[in-house]
């Protein structure tokens, strides 16, 4: 036997010690209580309302509220085999298909955004119960999910559909409005959803278009690229689709040069354009990425891709923007990557640059180790642009400065 308080609260303090028997086996005394250790992941998980929902058990139960500090946090929450982010989403799955838990259910979905749990993740988790536990279940976890992201996040609105475009099935995004369009162009490896927290700053301003590119995403398995010419095609037809232009047009990375290429031999089509971390100029080492995919599998270059986009200290956090870029590359299409690449080892638009008459806004990362802000000063020949360098960025700065981004590309250009 052991004796147990019931919980460690002010209001508890004198409160009755209860004896609980443990059966079958000894073990030695930790250094630190399972009490300690229960209230520490209590505290890290569920915050103030966690300890709070302790209190109020405690006052009616001491045996639950000890068994939930001790057992649920002290013993099994405790362990390092889950992390505290995966253990929550798993909380939320099983709660959402037990159903008659919505208490619960509402208390863990807050914590798991707050142990870093993503919305989009949550969101697939109840299209993901869809499958095993019917629609009432899932229907039931969004409906809560919703409310708390109301609460706690802001939302990129607008609406997600199939199109098809030219030879291909993609997914676009439209925010929608009466504002003037702006298209995303998304990075090569990646998807739209690379844009998700850059648009909610935008939407205010104009109407935000986001799509998948052929060979990526929801459009990984049509026809792939031939060139830089065969994107900047698809993205010439996704704008009569619009209403035939013009628009202001962004691009980053692989998009960044497809909006250079549609800006050189369509000028008439965009009323300004924004280049970030892209290049104009082909590199051997694109064609040791070819060599390395082809060999290797796309699999293969989730390192090597994750340490050319992303700070360490990114990486290290793992946060939604790695989870995501880790996650695409490792389902990429091999057709679509090698396509990807070839269109950049391939490129030859450098000497137009000098020529484009389009006002342009050039942004590079100051810790980008692909495009890093000395190669892309080389676009300042671009005679209506302007460059900057956001401080401390890596490659893929959508994703982690996307509100440094945002407010470069609120004010009207052109």
């Amino acid at each position: 036997m052991r004796l147990v308080q019931c919980f460690d609260l002010a209001a508890a303090e004198h409160a009755e010690v209860l004896v609980l028997s443990i059966p079958a086996f000894k073990t030695e005394r930790p250094t630190m209580s399972l009490h300690s250790i229960g209230q520490r992941e209590l505290a890290a998980i569920d915050g103030p309302r966690g300890k709070a929902t302790v209190q109020a058990v405690c006052e009616t139960s001491p045996v639950l509220a000890g068994c939930l500090v001790e057992h649920a946090f002290g013993t099994v929450f405790a362990r390092t085999t889950l992390s505290r982010r995966e253990r929550e989403m798993a909380s939320v799955v099983a709660l959402a298909a037990m159903g008659g838990c919505e208490p619960q259910l509402e208390l863990h979905i807050e914590a798991a955004l707050r142990v870093g749990a993503d919305r989009d993740e949550l969101i697939a988790l109840a299209e993901h119960l869809s499958v095993y536990a019917g629609y009432p279940r899932a229907l039931n976890m969004l409906r809560i999910l919703r409310s708390g992201l109301e609460r706690h996040q802001k939302m990129p609105l607008g609406t997600l559909r199939n199109l098809q475009l030219r030879d291909m099935e993609t997914e676009l995004f439209d925010s929608g409005g009466d504002g003037p369009v702006m298209i995303l162009v998304h990075a090569l490896g990646l998807d739209w959803r690379m844009w998700r927290d850059v648009i909610p700053h935008l939407v205010d301003r104009y109407r935000v278009i986001a799509f998948d590119l052929r060979g990526f995403g929801a459009a990984g398995q049509a026809r792939a690229a031939t060139a830089i010419d065969d994107y900047a095609v698809d993205l010439r037809a996704l704008i009569d689709q619009l209403g035939g232009g013009p628009v202001h047009l962004v691009g980053l990375s692989l998009g960044g040069t497809i909006a250079l290429k549609l800006a050189s031999d369509q000028p008439e089509l965009l009323t300004s354009l924004t280049v970030v971390a892209a290049t104009a100029w082909p590199f051997a080492a694109f064609g040791e990425r070819i060599d390395a995919a082809r060999s290797e599998g796309v699999a293969a270059q989730i390192a090597p891709s994750l340490t050319r986009w992303f700070r360490g200290e990114d990486l290290a956090r793992n946060g939604w923007a790695v989870r995501y870029a880790r996650d695409c590359v490792d389902r990429a299409d091999l057709n679509g990557w090698l396509a990807g690449w070839n269109a950049l080892h391939a490129l030859d638009i450098a000497d137009e640059l000098a020529s484009m008459r389009v006002a342009t806004r050039i942004i590079a990362g100051e810790a980008d180790v692909s495009t890093p802000p000395n190669l892309m000063e080389g676009m300042k020949t671009i005679p209506a642009s302007t460059f900057t360098v956001i401080s401390d960025a890596p490659h893929m700065l959508s994703l982690t400065h996307p509100a440094e981004l945002a407010d470069l590309l609120l004010p009207v250009i052109g």
